[in-house]
């Protein structure tokens, strides 16, 4: 099983420290298939995973779990080990033990994943644990025969300040915590640490001993230290007599807000483990692409270059072909000299070859400061059409490293930064990071900068993802320059971008299209300025809501006006999914939708709803309508969302979380005070969030939204999220919900969805999965997001193509 005895077998035999050599000698003699053999009892708490800097030859990692049956909980482990392109090349689950919640720590089970490592790369190991995001109730650990190793313990998500506190579970051996500190002062803390540990010892990099830490009688040890400001590459090392307790140390298991080490938990229990990975982190992305073309056919797939580490580096390229055939394939340069957390771009141009129907090469990054953390990323030319350009099978089942390139080729000829906006010429627009691209004359154009009051150019970054248009087909968003928020306009035609500045500060929402609705005048927005936050109660505070009327001089400039408050007890507006529609325009008349915040002690059904009606001729506000209550109360997640159809009459669903949203139609059309049907749930027992809500062509509505799900279809042994469609057409009920993309994990997950429509009542559906586990959304750089489209109002799907924005 373990091969050999020598001093590489010894470094890499352990993940928690080095056994001494007669326990392990021991364990080495049993045979494999015998539980002693996993008899070192090394393991901890959380999940996440390792990093491996594997050479060629042989790669096997052996992971064990015990369950603590603390909770009850069904925890399978499952492990995948992927390479350096992140194609997946073993998977293995450990089953939950089946043992009664409080019978203690369970029996040990093994499993074993390798691979054949055709050429040098870093390698990653992922582990979650269904029902247990946090790993609190399995103790883990593994073996490998890779000398060079990094664990990334990784948590699943919470509504809190980050933390990856290390949870050791070895009261009887010695063990280390290798780390590399942060640059200049940082804390340490122990907790839990069992009796007869008098004092924690504390080595840097050069093995001089850097403080002890003596031990309270109630288990407790602090510090505090200082580590040089020009950081050496090798690790400080905390000796632990016996390794058990809970660890937290500044810059490894926390994070300032804005930290050099981008709040990335890495650690070793050996320092001869250790190498450069911290630094050349996302050193080449994407780790692969897959491209379909046909005979004789061109094209460029673009790679980013990107240095993580504290100092300028050099990182040279090169193309590598399996069995060294190579075909037409070269790159745009050959090395890229990168600033201190900076990116540059890198092209790889291809020629598919005349003969054959699949070819493979990959993309070399070697950084010269750190020569031996050489790794790659893989280009997949296939002959033919991607199967991206056709409808999908509903749902698109993602897989742990396999999205909507790996699975269809999809390759976007358009930004994705965001959801797509349709002008009144069906013209396509997008907002980005700093800015708008738009659609004009075959090409994408982007705009970065506005001309401020004074005259003078300057840069403008997007407060929300939004584009709105008038009856002109001018562009509208809300942003921000100097720190300030700003309407920012382009009139159709013309010559710049002009901004003006929003009395106030908070967070907005613009009216956009959502298939009936188009503004008289410019599009009215709504600003939302927090003035209290409940300390108790995470997901509620009370924001003045007010409603912004600008207008259109003869010159073509703006007011922004006065605002008119509509409420001073708003919870807020929940925007990052769904990205609900807080207004609808008929003529004259402005229609807004909120939730408020109620006492707590008043044992409120849910967040009350309201939608009032302001008329721009008469200057008035009606009276707000009550239109139900979203469960739970005072949660910002339950914003409501409101559209219109072609006879005017509008529509609102109740947000809810985890709940069934509740829908309810105006008996009046273009009116909110004419009274409302009476709020009713959209379906039995839905656990629905986040409202996506647009309106066809021929009136019948479509829903979009996170729907949870507790089925075996893909998870036998816990829960998991999909984003699912539903419609309601006139005069009928709320159809089943369809699911659309199901997560590759179970647990948490969020989708990021934006629902929008175009002028001719095309769908498109804008996501980007967002896994609970740390380990895995942090391992990808940048952006997932994709584009579906439907033509045929939900029946069929498929990824957009660039044909399909600009037709």
């Amino acid at each position: 099983m373990f091969g050999t005895i020598g001093r590489t077998n010894l470094m890499t035999m352990g993940l928690l420290g080095t056994v001494c050599l007669s326990a392990w000698l021991s364990a080495a003699a049993r045979e494999p298939d015998s539980p002693q053999a996993w008899g070192t009892d090394f393991r901890f708490g959380g999940v996440g995973g390792a990093y491996f800097l594997a050479s060629p030859g042989e790669l096997w990692i052996e992971v064990e779990k015990c369950d603590l049956n603390k909770h009850g909980r069904r925890t399978h482990l499952r492990a995948i080990l992927v390479g350096p392109d992140r194609r997946v090349i073993d998977e293995q689950t450990l089953p939950a033990d089946g043992l009664d919640k409080g019978t203690g720590m369970g029996p040990i089970q093994r499993c074993r994943l390798a691979a054949s490592v055709p050429r040098r790369g870093i390698y990653g190991l992922n582990v979650t644990v269904s029902e247990d995001r946090y790993g609190d109730d399995v103790a883990w650990g593994f073996r490998t025969n890779c000398p060079r190793y990094l664990v990334e313990t990784s948590r699943g998500h919470r509504d809190a300040p980050h933390e990856e506190p290390l949870v050791l579970l070895n009261r009887d051996a010695a063990g280390d915590v290798c780390f590399m500190p942060p640059r200049g002062d940082f804390a340490i803390e122990a907790t839990g640490l069992p009796g007869g540990v008098e004092a924690l010892t504390l080595y840097d990099s050069q093995g001089n001993q850097a403080g002890v830490m003596q031990v309270s009688d109630e288990g407790e040890a602090t510090g505090r230290f200082q580590a040089a400001a020009a950081c050496s590459s090798a690790p400080w090392r905390l000796h632990l007599p016996k390794f058990q307790g809970v660890v937290r140390i500044d810059g490894v298991t926390r994070w300032p807000t804005k930290g050099e080490s981008g709040n990335l938990s890495l650690w070793t229990p050996q320092l001869e483990s250790w190498f450069a990975f911290p630094e050349n982190r996302w050193l080449l992305t994407p780790y692969s692409r897959t491209v379909y073309a046909e005979s004789n056919a061109e094209g460029s797939v673009a790679f980013q270059v990107h240095n993580n580490g504290l100092a300028a580096k050099n990182v040279a390229l090169s193309l590598e072909f399996p069995d060294d055939e190579p075909w037409p394939a070269e790159l745009s340069v050959r090395e890229i000299a990168l600033d201190p957390h900076k990116s540059a771009p890198v092209s790889l141009h291809y020629r598919v070859p005349a003969e054959g129907d699949g070819w493979t090469c990959h993309l070399r990054a070697t950084p010269s400061d750190t020569p031996e953390v050489s790794t790659f990323s893989t280009l997949w030319l296939r002959r033919g059409v991607a199967p991206a350009t056709k409808p999908i099978a509903i749902p698109l089942v993602l897989k742990p490293y396999r999205h909507e390139n790996e699975q269809s080729g999809y390759l976007p000829q358009y930004p994705v930064t965001n959801q797509v906006y349709f002008d009144t010429q069906n013209r396509p627009a997008v907002v980005t990071q700093t800015g708008i691209w738009i659609w004009r004359e075959g090409v994408w154009t982007e705009a970065t900068s506005s001309r401020q009051p004074d005259g003078t150019m300057a840069p403008f970054r997007p407060r929300t993802s939004k584009v709105a248009f008038d009856r002109d087909n001018g562009i509208y968003l809300v942003a921000e320059q100097g720190g300030a928020p700003v309407l920012v306009h382009w009139p159709d035609g013309g010559a710049t971008f002009a901004s003006y500045t929003i009395p106030g500060n908070g967070s907005f929402d613009i009216e956009q299209f959502s298939g009936h609705n188009l503004p008289e005048g410019p599009p009215p927005f709504v600003g939302f300025t927090r003035t209290a936050k409940d300390p108790k109660l995470k997901w509620r505070s009370l924001n003045d809501l007010a409603l912004f009327l600008p207008r259109k001089g003869g010159d073509g400039a703006l007011s922004i006006g006065e605002p008119v408050v509509l409420s001073r007890k708003c919870i807020g507006f929940s925007a990052h999914s769904g990205i609900p529609s807080a207004i609808v325009s008929g003529g004259s008349k402005v229609h807004v939708a909120w939730g408020e915040a109620t006492e707590p002690d008043e044992k409120a059904p849910g967040v009350p709803t309201f939608v009032a009606t302001y008329d721009r001729q008469s200057g008035s506000v009606c009276e707000p309508a009550l239109i139900g209550y979203g469960p739970p109360a005072n949660d910002v997640h339950n914003t409501p969302c409101i559209t219109m159809d072609s006879q005017g009459y509008l529509h609102v669903l109740v947000g809810t979380h985890g709940r069934t949203f509740r829908y309810a139609r105006s008996l009046e059309p273009n009116d909110a005070g004419g009274g409302w049907t009476e709020a009713e749930d959209i379906g039995p027992g839905l656990r629905q969030t986040y409202v996506g809500l647009v309106c066809d062509q021929e009136d019948a509505l479509h829903l979009v939204f996170r729907l949870w799900l507790s089925d075996t279809t893909y998870f036998p042994a816990s829960h998991y999220a999909c984003l699912a469609h539903m419609t309601k057409r006139p005069g009928g009920p709320w159809s089943e919900p369809r699911p659309l993309i199901v997560a590759p994990f179970s647990e948490y997950s969020i989708f990021y969805h934006r629902l929008t429509i175009d002028r001719t009542g095309q769908l498109f559906l804008s996501y980007d999965y967002w896994s609970t586990f740390w380990f895995y959304r942090s391992d990808h750089w940048g952006t997932r997001r994709a584009l579906l489209t439907s033509p045929d109002q939900g029946d069929t799907w498929k990824l957009a193509q660039l044909n399909d924005l600009t037709q």
